[in-house]
């Protein structure tokens, strides 16, 4: 695991997106601060925990995919989040176990929690970077991840309930070009944002966690598939972009929620080659 003793201590005074997400899913990896800025996510959006858990199900439904029918064995986790089980490298090793896995973030809890995503199946192998999406050279580039991936094998990059964190201004289509740019033919995107499009009370959750201190910025399916997917030579796979609990939804899934509850597409696309 690649650590920085001169990382920062956990703040504890600000919220941290990972352990918002966690407190939203259910977990215990979370400060009163981000319990109050979840809390005032739910006033705004009372269905924020069905988004997450929709979310979650889809992240899992998307790397089984990948796994057991696209037969790709490699998994870059860019803002990976606090441990929740099962995790990415549990299910894709659960499949296949020689299935390797690189988790990226840069959230001094996840950090603190990274031993439990190291257990890896002994046939495969799983490392943590401490990393931010928004230096996707220093990722791709990054000695513990070419340790961990093969750069001439298929990889599938996940960016799961990350990229509305990451305004215009930030460039956002510019950090995902660097990364397909570095994967080979044959690899694979799956990726999931919030939206507005089904719930304008969002709007009004997104502007009170931007109060919190966590900008946020929702998109339409267009536009996600625009960033995403479109723009960079991606072909998608069937059912395309649609609300994360649309797809390809397991037949022991509880049935699927409304779409105003839910607010968030996802989509899995493949590079040629």
């Amino acid at each position: 695991m690649a650590r920085d003793p001169r990382r920062p201590l956990v703040d504890a005074t600000h919220p941290s997106s990972a352990r918002v997400y966690d407190y939203l899913l259910g977990g215990k990896d979370n400060f009163a601060t981000d319990r109050r800025a979840a809390d005032n996510i739910e006033e705004a959006f009372p269905a924020i925990r069905v988004g997450a858990q929709e979310n979650r199900r889809f992240l899992l439904r998307g790397v089984r995919y990948l796994a057991a029918e696209a037969g790709v064995r490699q998994f870059l986790d860019i803002g990976t989040g606090i441990p929740t089980s099962p995790n990415v490298h549990e299910v894709a090793q659960g499949v296949t176990p020689e299935a390797r896995i690189a988790y990226v973030d840069n959230d001094p809890v996840v950090l603190a929690h990274a031993r439990a995503l190291m257990v890896s199946d002994p046939r495969g192998n799983v490392g943590y970077l401490d990393a931010d999406i928004r230096a996707p050279e220093a990722i791709v580039g990054s000695d513990l991840v070419h340790q961990v991936l093969d750069f001439d094998e298929p990889i599938a990059l996940i960016l799961s309930a990350i990229l509305h964190f990451i305004p215009d201004e930030e460039r956002p289509a510019e950090i995902i070009r660097t990364f397909v740019e570095a994967l080979p033919p044959g690899s694979y995107v799956l990726a999931s944002h919030v939206t507005d499009e089904h719930e304008p009370r969002l709007r009004w959750a997104s502007a009170g966690y931007r109060d919190d201190g966590v900008r946020t910025l929702a998109r339409t399916a267009a536009e996600f598939e625009r960033l995403v997917f479109a723009g960079h030579g991606l072909e998608l796979v069937p059912p395309g972009v649609v609300l994360v609990s649309r797809w390809r939804r397991d037949p022991d899934d509880p049935p699927a929620p409304d779409p105003a509850a839910v607010s968030a597409y996802g989509g899995l696309a493949k590079l040629p080659g």
